[in-house]
């Protein structure tokens, strides 16, 4: 019998007419946690963890005559371990360092690459970590082995390992505010906003949702050419290069649950809603073609010296996809990031938008699916949206009679469809500002409506009762390379080794980074300090340079 796990026992007593037996485990009556705990019909259930000897004695004595009785050696076995998450799910090829989820982990567990073993802790019965080196290009099962007695192994979830090219993809986006990207994507392939959903199970509960946003709703492009009521309409994005300098983020709301500057944040950055942003999101979207990072600013607001003040601040790996923890805002409510959903000219100018689409809903509920992250509830009926559900344009829709550039959004729609990612006016679809649309056109978008939609299927539907727990990332060390105290203006490289990360920040002068150095140039005492996230959480250590 596997740990943990149950087997029902029965005994045949013949040559009296009181067949009832009393149950022990070990001469024990009713067992106990060490060896497991019998029922008075029969039913053994096997302790979590092995006991030593792991072969125990079911015992069956007559109730009638207690001279005469019955036993059964059981032998117990390690439990079978179960996967549920990999973190990331995505790696570059060379050092890799992986963050598992699951449970009937043990100590001796074995994190395997495709059935290579990788260097693994154990942190607890539902997680592990692991290291070690992709090799190649490809995709690889990660499984995990429970060791002997009774060695078995999980089943499997896919761990993709990509080159470095997104990096210079990434580098050909023009610079500017609403440059073209020239192609690029942000987000790997099989990124869930860039996967082709046409096909995908429809969700039973479809109509009941539409019925509940309103089946005569219509699709409203939040997004167009020139001002409305003096405000630019959509939300505006930059590109920035090497040469903008980061800067500090000022935190007036959700710092907590916000990633920290510095950022590269021109001063001159259009705010939502430019020139008169007003009162509204006031959302600041900038994309680094050096670096290949999105930082995404919500309540924003620039003060004199350059710094930026915010309710709320996210970075995104552009090359990968950086898992911020569960039930985390970002800018956007639902804890997505807000670019990649956004409708942008130039992509509809070349003829394909190769990605899913933002959009707002009147009401939602305090439940998530992926790809959100977080809920901003404003309702509990049964059919409110839970954020991150994705609705897909029927493939029945005609579009042959809308416009080109019409056809290539609704195109999308059928094949990447939309996600819901705040609350909004109904129906609303996210899009940056440009000159070059043409506002009459767009609007004949308008003639669809909600009916002519249907709810891609949720999958798990995570609330307050069942979201994912589990360990923040481990930093073992964070070291600076010379001894303290150093002249102004010396090269210190800072230096860390930590576990389970998807994503690190040193704070202050160097903002998001990749692997596990930074270099950086003190011109005064500084306290240094590494923020290290993932889906559970963030772990911060601290290092100070002293500068004589």
């Amino acid at each position: 019998m596997r740990a943990g796990s149950s087997q029902q026992f029965a005994a045949s007593v013949t040559g009296t007419t009181n067949t009832a037996v009393s149950w022990s485990v070990n001469n024990i009556a009713g067992g106990n946690s060490a060896n497991g705990t019998i029922t008075s019909s029969g039913n053994y259930t096997a302790p979590a963890v092995l006991p030593n000897p792991n072969t125990i004695t079911i015992q069956a004595t007559s109730s009638a005559d207690s001279s005469a009785s019955g036993s059964s050696d059981v032998t117990l076995l390690n439990p079978t371990p179960v996967l549920s998450a990999i973190n990331p799910t995505l790696v570059n090829v060379g050092p890799i360092s992986l963050a598992i989820t699951g449970s009937n982990f043990l100590s001796g567990s074995q994190v395997l690459l495709a059935g290579v073993p990788l260097t693994t802790t154990y942190v607890s019965a539902r997680q592990l970590t692991a290291t070690g080196t992709a090799s190649a290009v490809g995709i690889y099962a990660i499984s995990v082995s429970n060791p002997n007695p009774g060695q078995s192994t999980s089943s499997s979830i896919n761990l993709q390992v990509t080159s470095t090219t997104q990096a210079s993809a990434c580098s050909g986006m023009a610079v500017g505010a609403g440059a073209s990207l020239n192609g690029f994507r942000p987000f790997p392939a099989d990124n869930v906003w860039n996967q082709d959903i046409s096909t995908a199970a429809v969700d039973p509960n479809s109509a009941s949702y539409i019925n509940f946003i309103g089946t005569t709703v219509p699709i409203h492009p939040d997004f167009g050419s020139g001002e409305y009521q003096g405000s630019y309409m959509g939300i505006p994005y930059s590109v920035v290069d090497s040469s903008q300098s980061p800067v500090n983020i000022i935190f007036n709301a959700y710092g907590d649950e916000s990633d920290p500057g510095p950022m590269p944040i021109p001063a001159n950055a259009n705010i939502e809603g430019y020139p008169n942003p007003g009162t509204g999101d006031r959302h600041v979207l900038v994309l680094d073609n050096n670096n290949c990072w999105l930082y995404e600013l919500y309540g924003s607001s620039v003060n004199s010296d350059g710094s930026w003040n915010a309710a709320s601040a996210a970075v995104w790996d552009l090359q990968n996809y950086t898992q911020r923890p569960l039930t985390w805002t970002s800018a956007d409510a639902a804890g997505l990031p807000i670019f990649p959903g956004l409708i942008r000219y130039d992509e509809a100018a070349s003829g394909q938008i190769a990605h899913a689409i933002r959009f707002t809903l009147q009401h939602s509920v305090a439940a998530f699916v992926a790809p959100a992250t977080h809920w901003a509830s404003n309702s509990s009926a049964q059919f409110a949206a839970p954020m991150g559900m994705r609705l897909r344009l029927k493939s029945s829709f005609d579009i042959s009679s809308f416009s080109a550039t019409n056809q290539v959004i609704l195109t999308a729609l059928k094949q990447y469809g939309m996600i819901m990612a705040d609350n909004g006016s109904s129906m609303y679809l996210g899009g940056a500002p440009d000159d070059r649309w043409s506002n009459d056109d767009l609007h004949n978008l308008t003639t669809l409506t909600a009916s002519d939609f249907e709810v891609v299927a949720l999958g798990t539907v995570y609330t307050s009762a069942n979201v994912p727990t589990g360990s923040a990332p481990t930093i073992s060390s964070f070291t600076a390379s010379t001894s303290n105290p150093v002249s102004a203006g010396t090269a210190v490289t800072l230096s860390w080794s930590a576990t389970g990360a998807s994503y690190y920040i040193v704070s202050p002068q160097i903002g998001a980074v990749r692997g596990t150095t930074a270099v950086v140039n003190p011109t005064a005492t500084t306290t240094y300090t590494l923020y290290a996230t993932n889906q559970f959480g963030r772990t911060t250590a601290t290092v100070i340079v002293t500068v004589q």
